[in-house]
């Protein structure tokens, strides 16, 4: 939810921590001494299994709800205040310290941290079985579009992906339901970011689920002149769940295909691109990778509509790095069946 508050560019930023986090993010609570987590709810999509997260580390929780202050895990210096006083606090406190020649040394730890960064860093592989590389989509998207954008997500796979390959360099610019995991979020909630900031380019970042739920808002968009832009990564599936009966159920799919991505002869339903000109929008759609940047640069050289682009990508795309429901972050996989070393050091 606080993508860009830190700058994705700053030497210091990990990525984000939990069930898709980075393992150097994850790696790095895993093995800290001191954890101080502003406005951090420690969920279980951070903590995995929470008996066996950050097992050696002090815990300064601050936040400016008292109920969740240890709600979860033991908070060994409790700080219920206004994120922006607390942090001015604990500047002060720091500097105080360090004044006083209590400067610690972070050189081995910096050391552990620029292993795991460069030895398991975000990647993915290009699609070689029909449909684009949904992780391609969506980082030429960020690369192309730029960080002053905004950025708005519904809930699944495109969701993970949009917040793992999009560089955020200023508050504000990922918008997303976060732990109320509303699916449809993305197209509503683009459009009001479109209005109360006018000036800027919106993308909702949306899967085809999440899209069948309130395309029909792209007809408020139209009419009242709102011209957000729209990437639709469209692998014919709800993508989470297809991922997790994929890799915890055999392969035994249920519910997840939605047939909006052809297979064989079978036609689209809907057809995104259609369904979009009905709505009085521009309607795109892109299907190789070598047509990925010029399809963005066109829906970007439109401002007077809204544009929807359909990106047909690779169905069974899965998101990683991944922490398994009820397991240690200690277990981490980067790829399927395949686990970080971590050193003794570590």
């Amino acid at each position: 939810m606080a993508r860009g508050v830190f700058p994705d560019s700053h030497p210091q930023h990990l990525g984000m921590p939990g069930m898709h986090g980075t393992v150097a993010a994850v790696g790095s609570l895993q093995k800290a001494d001191l954890i101080v987590a502003l406005g951090a709810r420690f969920d279980d999509r951070v903590t995995g299994k929470l008996d066996s997260f950050a097992p050696d580390a002090k815990i300064v929780h601050a936040d400016i709800d008292p109920a969740e202050i240890s709600k979860n895990r033991h908070a060994d210096v409790p700080i219920v205040g206004d994120c922006r006083e607390v942090i001015a606090d604990l500047v002060v406190a720091v500097r105080n310290d360090q004044t006083n020649g209590r400067q610690g040394d972070y050189a081995g730890w910096w050391a552990q941290i620029e292993r795991l960064r460069s030895v398991y860093p975000l990647g993915y592989e290009e699609s070689h079985e029909g449909g684009l590389s949904p992780q391609h989509v969506i980082k030429r998207l960020g690369e192309i579009v730029g960080p002053d954008a905004a950025y708005v997500t519904g809930v699944g796979q495109h969701q993970m992906w949009a917040s793992q390959f999009i560089g955020y360099e200023k508050p504000g610019t990922f918008i997303n339901s976060g732990g109320l995991g509303t699916m449809g979020f993305a197209v509503p909630a683009a459009l009001g970011a479109q209005v109360a900031s006018p000036g800027q380019t919106v993308w909702a970042i949306d899967g085809d689920g999440c899209f069948q739920m309130t395309n029909q808002e792209l007809a408020t968009c139209a009419v009242e002149n709102i011209p957000i832009k729209v990437a639709v990564v469209n692998n014919g599936n709800l993508g989470m769940v297809r991922q997790w009966q994929t890799l915890f159920y055999d392969g035994r799919y249920s519910n997840t295909d939605l047939q909006t991505a052809p297979k064989d002869e079978k036609v689209r339903i809907p057809d995104f691109v259609r369904l979009s000109e009905a709505y009085g929008c521009v309607g795109l759609r892109c299907e190789r990778p070598e047509d990925v940047d010029a399809t963005i640069e066109k829906a970007m050289a439109i401002n007077d509509a809204p544009v929807v682009i359909d990106f047909s990508v690779n169905h069974d795309a899965m998101v990683w790095p991944m922490v398994g429901p009820g397991v240690s972050n200690d277990n981490i996989q980067y790829a399927r069946d395949m686990a970080p070393e971590w050193d003794d050091e570590d």
